[in-house]
C-alpha cells in the first residue's frame, strides 16, 4: 500500500487541510476577537502546525515514491517563495510567539 492509500494518512491529511483553511479564514477576523478568542486561535494554529510538521516528517521518512514526490513538490513550492520547510515552520512559530507576546499586557 502506498503512503497516501492509507486511510489514516488520508483522514489526517484532509483534516489538517480543512482545519488550516478554516483557521486562515477565521484569521482575517483576528483583530475583532476578544482575548480568549485570540488565545484559542493561537493554540489551534500551534496545534495544526505541529500536526502538519508531523505529517511532513512522515512523508520525508517514507520510502514511498508518492510521499517523496509530494515532499519534493512542497520543497520546490516553498523554494519559489524563498524558504525551506524548516524556515516556514520557524517563521510561523515566530509569528505565533509575537501574537502571544501582544496578549501578555492584557492579562
Amino acid at each position: 500500500m502506498s503512503f497516501f492509500e492509507s486511510e489514516v494518512v488520508q483522514q489526517e491529511s484532509q483534516d489538517i487541510f480543512s482545519t488550516y483553511q478554516s483557521l486562515l479564514k477565521m484569521g482575517s477576523q483576528y483583530g475583532k476577537f476578544d482575548r480568549d478568542g485570540k488565545v484559542m486561535y493561537i493554540e489551534q494554529m500551534e496545534s495544526i502546525m505541529e500536526r502538519f510538521q508531523i505529517m511532513m516528517k512522515r512523508m520525508e521518512l517514507s520510502e514511498d515514491f508518492s510521499a517523496q514526490m509530494t515532499m519534493e513538490q512542497l520543497k520546490t513550492q516553498l523554494g519559489q517563495a524563498g524558504m525551506t520547510p524548516a524556515q516556514m515552520f520557524d517563521n510561523t512559530r515566530k509569528t505565533l510567539d509575537r501574537m502571544k507576546e501582544q496578549l501578555e499586557p492584557l492579562r
